[in-house]
């Protein structure tokens, strides 16, 4: 079977015209300058912004579209600003820095409100204002990869390129935390120091509350080979010097284990519901910890539970919205996939004095209509899928029962379609939706909507 050839990229600068910005932060123009609609094919350009007049250079060649670079901005746009980091650019872990702050956020507004259209076939009866908080620092849970590059006779470490095939080699990192993005070099120091350096794949990170005896923020060394205690002992030695537990992960996510200190404790207050949520380094937590608590507040807000509710609340995880739940309402239900996210969903109710807190672990993209906590009743209902959407979830439920229901996006796409099925489909009418900057400068949309049985 002969083999397809790539279509041969045309390295020659060309000029274009940015006329909209993509869903993922690339400029949108045309080849010969045409408005959308007019002829001339589309070109996805990174690091142009609408209203710019860029030269800009071929990267890949699609049937339906071309994808190019920025070489050099002609007529700028008053919406641009210098990035704050140096590796913006080659970094893949933002691609929105070059745009203002402000204008990042009504355009993953505009996102979503053309996803609920094209999509959804629907549109909210009013736009919440954006939830926002600080744009710099906030991220408190990660993955960075390594590796050891020979011909550079050193490890990098840090997010993948804007072409992933590549590890960018970055000396710090301000939207990370500072405690962990201003100690990237020492991180890359640190592994290139180690006889396992090409055997790290990846270091994760994650951050909890400081305690007067430890920071609150752990690593996981992956490692395929087994340590060397010389080895072992300077990562402990890195760990004390900094406040960091270290800890190892041999195998798959069961295999981590603490290497130092011997048991530290990771947990985060949610201070305005008094609940405290411990976890595991490899467990799910929202990345932005500020944010995380305006998106709960606004969550109860437009869900309005009252003390007599039985609330379901779908996907969840740790407990994030379960437990600050279940101090307002008569009970509270959580369904989780992970069991072991609801074992320690329990443990947490537990700890937190939570008796009226009650989890599952289902997965919900089966069929769940045989089981128990299925055919209870509730009064509202609360889903904070993953990307991937609700979709098969909520043509299971009986959704009769429903009043309100609060849906938290991580994708508005699927949020879209499942909006459309709500309410084309089973009569509720969208009252509201907006954006949250769960990730500022990236083009991450996370988004929430409240939908009502008329």
């Amino acid at each position: 079977m002969a083999r397809t050839r790539s279509p041969r990229i045309d390295k020659t600068p060309f000029e274009a015209n940015i006329v909209d910005l993509t869903h993922d932060g690339r400029g949108v123009a045309r080849r010969n300058g045409e408005a959308p609609g007019e002829g001339g094919k589309v070109t996805f350009i990174a690091g142009a912004l609408p209203g710019e007049r860029v030269m800009a250079e071929q990267t890949a060649k699609n049937r339906h579209f071309d994808e190019a670079r920025t070489l050099d901005v002609l007529e700028a746009s008053p919406d641009r600003v210098v990035p704050r980091c140096p590796h913006f650019g080659t970094c893949g872990g933002c691609v929105l820095q070059h745009l203002d702050e402000g204008r990042q956020i009504e355009a993953k507004q505009h996102v979503l409100m053309e996803n609920l259209e094209r999509i959804g076939h629907v549109a909210p009866q009013a736009v919440l204002p954006p939830l926002t908080a600080a744009a710099w620092g906030y991220r408190r849970k990660g993955r960075f990869s390594v590796r050891r590059v020979n011909k550079k006779d050193r490890t990098l470490v840090g997010f993948r390129e804007q072409d992933p095939r590549f590890v960018a080699d970055l000396s710090e990192c301000h939207t990370v935390i500072p405690e962990i993005g201003g100690r990237i070099a020492a991180l890359a120091a640190l592994v290139e120091s180690l006889q396992a350096r090409a055997d790290i794949p990846q270091i994760e990170f994650i951050a909890g509350d400081a305690t007067d005896e430890f920071s609150g923020i752990a690593l996981v060394f992956r490692h395929l080979q087994p340590l060397v205690e010389g080895d072992r002992e300077k990562l402990i030695a890195f760990g004390r010097q900094h406040g960091f537990a270290v800890f190892l992960q041999p195998g798959g996510v069961d295999s981590v284990h603490p290497l130092w200190p011997e048991a530290p404790r990771l947990a985060f207050m949610l201070p305005q519901w008094n609940v405290e949520l411990a976890f595991r380094p490899l467990d799910f937590i929202q990345v932005n910890a500020t944010l995380n608590e305006k998106m709960i507040a606004r969550t109860f807000e437009l869900l309005d539970p009252q003390p007599q509710d039985r609330v379901l609340d779908l996907f969840c995880g740790l407990g994030n919205f379960t437990l600050p739940m279940a101090r307002r309402v008569g009970e509270a239900v959580g369904v989780e996939g992970e069991a072991g996210l609801v074992a320690r969903a329990r443990e947490n109710a537990q700890r937190n004095g939570l008796a009226n807190a009650h989890f599952h672990a289902a997965d919900l993209t089966r069929d769940q209509r045989g089981t128990a906590w299925m055919r209870q009743g509730f009064d509202k209902l609360l889903l904070d899928p993953p990307r991937s959407g609700a979709i098969e979830v909520l043509q299971q439920l009986p959704l009769k029962q429903f009043q309100r229901i609060v849906y938290v996006s991580c994708h508005p796409g699927s949020l879209a379609r499942d909006a459309g099925y709500l309410v084309n489909e089973q009569g509720y009418t969208l009252k509201s939706a907006g954006v949250m900057d769960m990730f500022p400068h990236t083009a991450h949309v996370e988004s929430i909507a409240l939908f009502e049985r008329v």
